[in-house]
């Protein structure tokens, strides 16, 4: 299993790189597998993480094993998945029109049905704060407890999932969201799925299926 966890972690490495949601060594990501996590290496370019490479810390102590170091937002990963038992996967990016937008004020509102269906009805936005410690950490703790994706002024984004695949969905959604946004705004009153709309969506049993699917890994994955 932990060979798994390592393969898809370097593939996942590679989409978030391919979308554009991070630049240079910026972000990182972890899996959870039992008491131990997988993490991102401090220093090293998503896309270019081998798989033996994604660094194994034990969840409860910390505990690092092997001579590389993990990222330096090790403590919010952590957190994360002590908070959420649940919460299998943890992707925290870097994408530039979601950073800019939140950066300026602009507040995030539903705007199509994946938003509904994968973000929610909310995603909470958190102020700056200095990243890679204690004060990350708990502000965005503070936050997962109820939601799944969180934004961060001049800063990021970090979402969570039951798998890779969930947590990926979420952050490729986010900088989808950020766009159309930018663009309505552009082009002109900007309209936003009112709550008749959005609870239509939220009871689509499609959603519900698709949903579903993103829990579960896919047969490449297994």
């Amino acid at each position: 299993m932990e060979r798994k966890i390592r393969e898809q972690l370097s593939e996942y490495g590679k989409k978030l790189v391919e979308k554009g949601l991070v630049a240079g060594p910026g972000g990182n990501i972890s899996a959870r597998e039992g008491e131990h996590v997988f993490l991102s290496p401090s220093g090293f370019f998503l896309d270019e993480i081998e798989e033996k490479d994604w660094v194994k810390v034990d969840i409860n102590t910390g505990k690092v094993f092997g001579d590389l170091r993990p990222t330096c937002e090790t403590s919010m990963h952590l957190g994360i998945y002590l908070e959420r038992e649940e919460i299998k996967a943890v992707i925290h990016t870097h994408p530039p029109i979601t950073v800019g937008l939140i950066s300026a004020g602009v507040k995030f509102k539903p705007v199509f049905p994946d938003y509904v269906a994968l973000l929610g009805r909310e995603v909470p936005v958190i102020e700056y704060v200095v990243p890679a410690g204690e004060a990350i950490r708990k502000a965005v703790v503070g936050k997962i407890k109820k939601y799944d994706t969180v934004l961060l002024k001049n800063h990021g984004v970090v979402c969570a999932g039951e798998t890779l695949r969930e947590a990926f969905v979420r952050s490729w959604l986010v900088e989808e969201t950020a766009k159309t946004i930018f663009v309505g705004k552009v082009a002109g009153n900007l309209k936003c799925l009112n709550l008749r709309e959005i609870e239509d969506v939220e009871n689509l049993e499609a959603e519900d299926y698709r949903k579903t699917l993103l829990k579960q890994n896919s047969d490449k994955d297994k």
